[in-house]
């Protein structure tokens, strides 16, 4: 399951998961706060809810498999931006078309959730909505070519930035917040038909200096297993370090250092290489393993009942105290 990586500058890369490897550069330095003392969220900060947010995992299975091209894909696209409507300041929508490799075309649409679109010094929060055509690592060669469920991969960082968007809309954050639901991440079976939306965002990313442009992005990606433990990603740790300085230095202030541990997991082709590419640091937030083993990812187990509403929180309390704090 696991393809070993050497660290390089990314590139296309032919693998979805590296084998777990150790970075030698130390995490804590280039800047970051090594303090351990737990401070707690920054008061008067609105919190996030993780019940609320596993509702929104369960309401998306209930749409079906989120496949470009199936009923589940167009009711779900409806849902974000009917919602996204309700509560964004402004809703960019970019549907486009690709051909995959097997000449399958695909019809994608980016949603991206503007809040204060009028600052010029902006945050990206991104998360993939599409889910995987087939169970590919279903130990029953008769179950995979069933579709993925996706409560967690694809699910879990949907239903996390939907709640974090209703958190923007009740009280305003203090910089410009764009929320990127990315398409056509999942579709495979190999990377070279994946990835689709955020290579789509990045092509149109503006110049560096640019007003509009992110300073840096987070991407959130299986974020609900029950037991979620959150490495830091390899790339992540060697394009985007002060970015994980960020991230897993406000994770260690509100008490969860265990689940975001600040030594290195895997090294992991995902939608944050893309940007990275482009000169936008990007961390990646990753479960690398869910369930017993790995055993339910790309799987027909990948199901609300093995998703956590405290992992969401967890994960959902971590990026609230990080824009909220500004970030």
């Amino acid at each position: 399951m696991y393809v070993a990586s050497a660290m390089t500058t990314p590139s296309r890369p032919s693998f979805r998961f590296a084998a777990f490897l150790a970075l030698t550069v130390p995490l804590a330095a280039a800047g970051c706060d090594t303090s351990s003392d737990v401070q707690g969220p920054m008061p008067g900060r609105p919190r996030f809810d993780g019940t609320a947010a596993l509702a929104l995992v369960e309401r998306q299975v209930a749409f079906g498999p989120r496949i470009p091209g199936s009923a589940g894909h167009a009711d779900q696209l409806a849902w974000m931006r009917a919602t996204l409507d309700s509560l964004a300041d402004d809703v960019v929508v970019d549907s486009f078309t690709v051909v995959a490799s097997a000449s399958d075309t695909l019809h994608l649409t980016n949603l991206v959730a503007r809040f204060r679109p009028a600052e010029t010094r902006r945050i990206l929060l991104l998360t993939h909505w599409d889910t995987r055509p087939v169970s590919d690592q279903a130990k029953e060669p008769e179950r995979r070519q069933i579709p993925v469920p996706g409560a967690n991969d694809g699910g879990s960082g949907t239903a996390v930035l939907m709640g974090l968007a209703r958190l923007f809309h009740g009280q305003a954050p203090p910089m410009g917040i764009d929320l990127l639901f990315v398409d056509g991440e999942d579709f495979g079976p190999t990377v070279t038909d994946m990835f689709f939306g955020s290579q789509r965002y990045a092509d149109q990313l503006p110049e560096r200096g640019t007003p509009g442009r992110p300073v840096y992005g987070v991407l959130l990606d299986m974020v609900g297993d029950v037991d979620a433990r959150f490495p830091v990603e390899g790339y992540s740790a060697q394009y985007a370090r002060p970015v994980v300085n960020k991230v897993w230095g406000t994770a260690r202030r509100l008490g969860y250092a265990d689940a975001f541990p600040e030594s290195a997991g895997g090294a992991v082709s995902d939608d944050h290489v893309p940007l990275i590419e482009v000169g936008l640091p990007t961390a990646d937030v990753i479960d690398l393993s869910y369930g017993p083993g790995n055993a339910w990812w790309h799987t027909p187990e990948d199901t609300p009942d093995h998703v956590s509403a405290a992992s969401l929180e967890m994960v959902g309390e971590v990026m609230a105290e990080l824009i909220y704090s500004g970030g």
